[in-house]
C-alpha cells in the first residue's frame, strides 16, 4: 500500500509539473514580447524569471521520473538522489538570476527609459493568474519534497513579482511614478535571493553528506550504547540519501565474543530505537569485540 501510494503520489506530481511547464512557457513568449513593446525591465525581468521557472521545472519534472527506475548492479542506490540535485541546480539559479536583476535594475534607475504602462498591467494579471493556478497545482506536494519545494519556490515568487508588477504598472499608469519599475525589480530580486539561501543552504548539506539537522550524534551514541552487551560505538557515518531516507554506519565494540544470533537480536534493537527517536532508515552496524578500548572515539574517516 505504501509502495502504491508513493507511485500515486509522483505520477500526480509529475502530471502537476507538466501542466506549469506549459503554463510558464506560454506566460513567458508573452512577457517577452510584451516588454520588448512597452519598454519595462520589471516586465522583462519577470519574463526572465519565467524562463528560468520553465528551466527549473523541466528539471524538476526530470528528476521526478529518474526518481522511478529501479536500482542496478551498476547503480545501487538508483536515481533517488535525482530530487535533490535538482533542488540544488533550481535554487542556486534562482539566486543567480536574482543578482542578474539587481545588476539590471541599478543601470536602469540610471538610465531610465518611457514605458508603456497598460501592456504591463494586463501581461502581469495573465502571468498572476497562469502561476497561482500553478502554486495550487503543486503546493499539496511541496511540503515533503525538496525537489518539489524548490519547483513551487519558482512559480510562488514569480507569482509574487507579477502582482509587484501589477503594482508598479498601476501606479506608473495613475502617476507617472517611472522610477517605480525597477525599485520593484530590485525588491523581487532580493526576495528571490532569501527564498532560495535556506534550500540551496538545505539540498547542500544532503549532497555533502552532513548529518540531518534533526540528530545529534553524541546523543544518539550514548543511546545505543545503553545496551549491557555493547562496550562502545565508534566510526559513525550518518547521512540522509534523500528526504525520505537516513542511513547510519557505525562499529560497535562488544565486551563479549557474542554470537551471531545474540549480534542480530542486539541489532533488531538498535533499529527499532533509532528509528522510532531518531527517524533513521537504514542500519548498517560492523560487529567487533576488543578491537577499540576508547569511548570517546566516536566520528572517524
Amino acid at each position: 500500500m505504501a509502495h502504491a501510494h508513493h507511485h500515486h503520489h509522483h505520477e500526480r506530481s509529475g502530471r502537476n509539473l507538466l501542466i506549469s511547464i506549459l503554463l510558464n512557457i506560454g506566460i513567458t513568449l508573452a512577457q517577452v514580447i510584451g516588454g520588448i513593446i512597452s519598454g519595462s525591465l520589471a516586465l522583462l525581468s519577470d519574463a526572465l524569471h519565467n524562463f528560468s521557472d520553465v528551466l527549473s521545472l523541466i528539471i524538476s519534472y526530470l528528476a521526478n521520473r529518474f526518481t522511478k527506475k529501479q536500482a542496478s548492479s551498476k547503480r545501487t542506490f538508483g536515481y533517488k538522489r535525482a530530487e535533490i540535485m535538482a533542488a540544488f541546480v533550481n535554487s542556486a539559479t534562482l539566486i543567480v538570476i536574482a543578482l542578474f536583476l539587481i545588476k539590471e535594475a541599478v543601470e536602469r534607475f540610471f538610465q531610465p527609459e518611457p514605458i508603456a504602462p497598460s501592456l504591463v498591467i494586463w501581461l502581469s494579471a495573465l502571468g498572476i493568474a497562469a502561476n497561482g493556478l500553478s502554486v495550487l497545482l503543486i503546493r499539496k506536494d511541496a511540503d515533503n519534497n525538496m525537489n518539489m519545494k524548490s519547483a513551487y519556490l519558482h512559480l510562488l515568487t514569480d507569482m509574487m513579482a507579477s502582482v509587484a508588477v501589477l503594482l508598479g504598472g498601476l501606479l506608473m499608469y495613475f502617476y507617472q511614478l517611472y522610477w517605480i519599475d525597477p525599485a520593484l525589480t530590485i525588491a523581487i530580486g532580493l526576495y528571490l535571493i532569501y527564498m532560495g539561501y535556506d534550500l540551496l543552504k538545505s539540498s547542500t548539506k544532503v549532497l555533502m553528506l552532513f548529518t540531518p539537522d534533526s540528530i545529534e550524534v553524541e546523543g544518539m551514541v550514548e543511546e545505543i550504547s545503553r545496551h549491557r552487551a555493547i562496550k562502545n560505538v565508534h566510526h559513525v557515518h550518518l547521512w540522509q540519501l534523500n528526504e525520505h531516507e537516513i542511513h547510519l554506519e557505525a562499529h560497535i565494540d562488544f565486551h563479549e565474543n557474542i554470537s551471531i544470533r545474540e549480534f542480530d537480536a542486539i541489532l533488531k534493537d538498535i533499529e527499532v530505537r533509532v528509528h522510532h527517536e531518531y527517524g533513521i532508515t537504514h542500519v548498517s552496524i560492523q560487529p567487533e569485540c576488543g578491537r577499540c578500548h576508547s569511548s570517546q572515539v566516536i566520528v572517524q574517516d
